[in-house]
């Protein structure tokens, strides 16, 4: 049995990577990305990376193991480097993340909530809210 604090994690990470997939879609270049809006997106998504990382970190040891093709070790790591390293996180590197890695981890939250067995209703129940507001397709 997995703690039901686990679904409140994923939530967080899908809206995150769907806020990042809005926040990039525009955009076909690091540089383009980078630069844009005094640098408004790059900092939105290096926050929601951050979150990422930070909601991952806090997912069941025993959850992760279920899908073992994401690299959880490396997801925790990019948090504490945009955490501690701001000025140091390499824009390509959060552009290449944002546009070729997070369906692989988009898939692997939703394979999550197939593993713990939360049903529909209580998926539309806890993302009846503002910040949720990119996940009706969890729910239908």
């Amino acid at each position: 049995m997995y703690s039901d604090k686990n679904i409140l994690h994923l939530l967080t990470v899908l809206e995150s990577i769907e806020k990042i997939l809005l926040y990039t879609s525009d955009f076909d270049t690091k540089e383009s990305f980078y630069t844009a809006d005094d640098q408004m997106n790059y900092n939105a998504v290096c926050h929601l990376m951050l979150a990422i990382g930070e909601e991952t970190i806090k997912l069941d040891d025993s959850l992760k193991e279920e899908i073992s093709f994401i690299a959880w070790d490396q997801i925790g790591g990019l948090r504490n480097r945009i955490a501690h390293d701001y000025r140091g996180i390499d824009p390509e590197v959060v552009f290449q993340i944002a546009k070729f890695e997070l369906i692989p981890l988009k898939s692997a939250c939703i394979a999550m909530i197939s593993i713990m067995k939360v049903d529909k209703e209580t998926l539309r129940k806890l993302t009846n809210n503002t910040w949720y507001k990119h996940l009706g397709y969890l729910h239908g």
